[in-house]
């Protein structure tokens, strides 16, 4: 006897996609969005969309959603007619694009912090009769709750499983990830990033005296200087974080859920035990940002360096 049975969702993207798009079907609204709040930064990691053009990966200012207001009890969670909530109408958002009909839900994350929300909007006022469907929404967002804390738990074993299937790609002489094992990883975590809106930056650290080294001591001493800079950059950073030797002189770091303070203290711990190792180096960073690729901070990041590689120069020649 054959039995016919449901085919589990590939990945958590898949499973919250269907639930959007079941909320559409039965409850109608244009717009059902599952979203990311970083910051200020509100993030659409996916979206079932039927009029408002949003898609996933937009980026919105929190402060200016309703649901910023709803997760702060300002608001109801369901709001039939807008016109009726003095601070639904107060939101900017509703500025922007035109909002008669909302639902909100947040969602949290596993140390009971916001994570973000399940939320629906539509241009038109909905019937009062939307509000006996909260308990149905509640359930989804249970349920896709229930999902985004095992997949959020499970990443810190996602990542050491990855680590493990590049070991090949180390760098003989400094023990970090070489440029092909930095590829590698640095995709994987960008792929995390645009899936669940975690937060990012890189960091580029470049060696100032390699070749004046190499010139005046020997190639062995110069590989003494770059094992030293490996060492410094791996007592700097967290667990979490990828470092990598991305080119003769030159290193990359990948700083995983990161804040903007918490990337300026990181940054600085790498100074200061680049210092207390005595090497000189010049340090760029960037924060990764939900608009752009990964690829771009790393630019930017390179960028920041380069010019402070040129400022210390200028310096030295006065």
């Amino acid at each position: 006897m054959n039995i016919d049975f449901p085919s589990p969702f590939p990945d958590f993207e898949s499973a919250v996609q269907a639930v959007l798009s079941y909320l559409h079907e039965r409850l109608g609204f244009q717009l059902w969005m599952f979203t990311r709040v970083d910051g200020n930064s509100w993030i659409v990691l996916q979206a079932e969309d039927h009029g408002y053009n949003v898609h996933s990966g937009d980026l919105f200012n929190w402060s200016d959603s309703f649901c910023s207001r709803m997760v702060l009890g300002l608001g109801p969670r369901v709001a039939p007619r807008v016109e009726r909530v003095p601070v639904y109408l107060e939101a900017p958002i509703g500025r922007i694009v035109h909002i008669g009909a909302y639902i909100g839900l947040p969602i949290p994350d596993p140390d009971g912090k916001l994570f973000g929300t399940l939320c629906a909007i539509d241009p038109f006022p909905q019937s009062d009769l939307i509000e006996q469907e909260l308990n149905f929404v509640q359930l989804q967002s249970r349920l896709l709750t229930t999902l985004l804390h095992f997949e959020l738990q499970s990443q810190e074993a996602t990542r050491e499983m990855e680590r493990a299937q590049v070991e090949a790609q180390i760098d003989l002489l400094t023990g970090i990830y070489n440029r092909n094992g930095w590829e590698k990883l640095s995709a994987a975590e960008e792929a995390r990033c645009k899936a669940y809106g975690n937060s990012a930056a890189v960091v580029i650290v470049d060696l100032d005296d390699l070749k004046l080294v190499n010139d005046s001591s020997g190639h062995a001493a110069g590989d003494l200087l770059i094992q030293s800079a490996a060492n410094s950059l791996v007592e700097s950073v967290r667990k979490q974080d990828i470092v990598a030797r991305i080119g003769g002189d030159e290193f990359a770091i990948l700083m995983v859920e990161v804040s903007p303070e918490q990337t300026e203290n990181l940054v600085q711990r790498i100074e200061n035990n680049l210092v207390k190792f005595k090497i000189k180096a010049s340090v760029g960073y960037a924060n990764y940002s939900h608009k752009y690729p990964l690829k771009a901070t790393t630019e930017k990041a390179d960028l920041a360096m380069y010019r402070k590689k040129s400022l210390r120069k200028s310096l030295k020649a006065i």
